[in-house]
This record gives C-alpha cells, sequence and structure tokens, in this order.
C-alpha cells in the first residue's frame, strides 16, 4: 500500500470513531444521536462563524435519513462530524451499539461516499473495493468475497478488473458506494454523491439506491441539495435553517417504494410532500416561489 493510500486509509478506518460517553441502553433502536452540536470556524479575519448551532437529533437502525438545506448551512459539516473528519466541536455524537464495529466484527462505524471522484487512479474497481478492508482485519478471501458481492449488488462485477478512467461518471459513483459498502459500516454517509450527473444518471441512481437500501438494510445520513431526491429515497428529512445550522423542521416520509422512481415521483403524496418541503425550505432562504419575502 502506498504512503498515499495509507494516509487516506488512517483517515477512513478511523471514519466515526467520535469519542463520547456511551448512552444508556434505550427502547428504540438508534445507531447515533446529536446531543446540542455546535461548530465554530474562524475566518482569515480570525472572526468566528458560527456552521452548526445546537443541533439535536438521532439517526435510527435500518433509516434513511436526508438532510436539506440552504446553502452554506453546515450540512456537509455534519457529515464531516459524523464521519470522524472533524472533531473540533463542542457538544456530543453518541454512538450506539458502537462495540460491534472495528476489526473484531471487520465493519467500520461509518463509511463515506463524496461528491468527488474518490477512486484510486491507479487501482483497479476491485482493488479500490478492497481498500477499506484490509485495516478491518479481513484476509485475501474475505476481500475478495465482500467485494464480489457489493460489485454485483451495484451492477460494476464485470468491471471489476477495469481502471477508474475507464468508467462513466455514474459508474465511478457506483464503485465508491460498493466500496463504502464493503465495509458494511453502521451509518453509511452521502454527500450529495450524484450531484455532478445528468438528470437521466441521476434518476437511474436513485433507482438503484432504493434497490440496494432494501437489500441491505443500511442504516444512511444522505446530504442532498434536491428535494425531490430526499422525497425519492428518506424515510425521514431534516430541514436545516440557514447559518448557523439548526434544526428548522424534521418531516416523516410513508411512501411505498416497492415501484420505480418515477411511478413513486407520479403519486399525489410525492408532489404533496415535496410542495410542503419547498415551502419550508424557500421561506428559510427569504422567499418563496412566488416573490414573497421572509
Amino acid at each position: 500500500m502506498s504512503s498515499t493510500e495509507s494516509t487516506a486509509m488512517d483517515g477512513a478506518a478511523e471514519t466515526g470513531t467520535v469519542d463520547a460517553p456511551a448512552a444508556a441502553p434505550r427502547a428504540d433502536p438508534v445507531v447515533c444521536e446529536l446531543d446540542d452540536l455546535s461548530r465554530v470556524y474562524f475566518g482569515k479575519s480570525g472572526q468566528p462563524v458560527l456552521a452548526l448551532n445546537g443541533i439535536s437529533t438521532s439517526v435510527r437502525q435500518g433509516e434513511v435519513l436526508a438532510v436539506i438545506g440552504p446553502s452554506g448551512c453546515g450540512k456537509s459539516t455534519l457529515l464531516r462530524v459524523l464521519a470522524g473528519l472533524d472533531r473540533d466541536y463542542e457538544g456530543a455524537v453518541r454512538w450506539h451499539d458502537r462495540g460491534v464495529a472495528g476489526r473484531e466484527s471487520r465493519r467500520l462505524a461509518s463509511a463515506t461516499v463524496f461528491q468527488a471522484d474518490s477512486l484510486f487512479p491507479w487501482r483497479t474497481v476491485g482493488g479500490n473495493v478492497e481498500l477499506p478492508l484490509k485495516p478491518l482485519g479481513c484476509d485475501a478471501a474475505e476481500r475478495r468475497e465482500r467485494s464480489d458481492k457489493y460489485l454485483t449488488m451495484t451492477g460494476l462485477h464485470d468491471f471489476r478488473d477495469a481502471y477508474p478512467h475507464e468508467l462513466s461518471g455514474g459508474m465511478k459513483q457506483r464503485a465508491a458506494l460498493a466500496r463504502a459498502l464493503a465495509a458494511e459500516p453502521l451509518l453509511l454517509l452521502l454527500d450529495e454523491p450524484f450531484a455532478a450527473l445528468d438528470a437521466q444518471s441521476r434518476l437511474i441512481m436513485q433507482q438503484e439506491l432504493l434497490t440496494l437500501f432494501a437489500q441491505t438494510s443500511t442504516t444512511v445520513l444522505y446530504v442532498t441539495h434536491d428535494i425531490e431526491e430526499a422525497v425519492t429515497l428518506a424515510d425521514r428529512v431534516l430541514v436545516m435553517t440557514a447559518r448557523p445550522g439548526r434544526i428548522r423542521h424534521v418531516q416523516d416520509i410513508d411512501i411505498p417504494r416497492d415501484a420505480p422512481v418515477m411511478s413513486i415521483r407520479a403519486t399525489a403524496e410525492f408532489r404533496r410532500l415535496t410542495e410542503d418541503l419547498w415551502s419550508i425550505l424557500a421561506a428559510e432562504v427569504g422567499e418563496t416561489l412566488t416573490g414573497q419575502t421572509r
């Protein structure tokens, strides 16, 4: 493994390892819990910028929680905290059943798929997918078994020996998703992974995600600017305020997802939920689509 990969995987191995006291047992299955989470940055002038302010919420086992909000509201900051990439925060991040993650269980606490292409160009698709598994203690046979499993799930098994430059944008993101799923994380973090794709490719990827979520029962936190995407994929949608980011609204989404994406989007309930969330978000940024001001 190269020094670049070693540095990257040191971070990946720590992903989600946010130190916090263990929480008391609770009846409802919760993967992680945020308690009064705040994050302050300091700009070039030295003035403090409050990015997150008093975020308290939880992510339930097996659910897809989407996070939407105005640009700059701290969505990606929240994700970075959960990924263990940003530890300079106030408040607490508590992981429940954290003991099931690590080398003994061959699982990460969390794994992240970012918007930008994150594949190592000198490794094959299979090599990229297997990359986080060696630090988890998986031997060669288990690495091969897991990579085959998730490459098949993401439709890339026939491209196992291909290199990233031979893949389309959508295929690269599927490979990144396969790599994250192969770590079998307690929490899968998705940071606008399809933002760079065209509209048709986004719909295809949304359909594939619905299938993957059903097959794996993975717990997911999904950051997106796309309200329709959030309603299509999520069990709950968390709406954040403009900076400093706080929770403005949490919307339960109760839409059957055993139909094609376009059929889901054609339902009256989908349209109602999308319009409701648009109204909340438009009011938050200061104007509605009809030009009314806050």
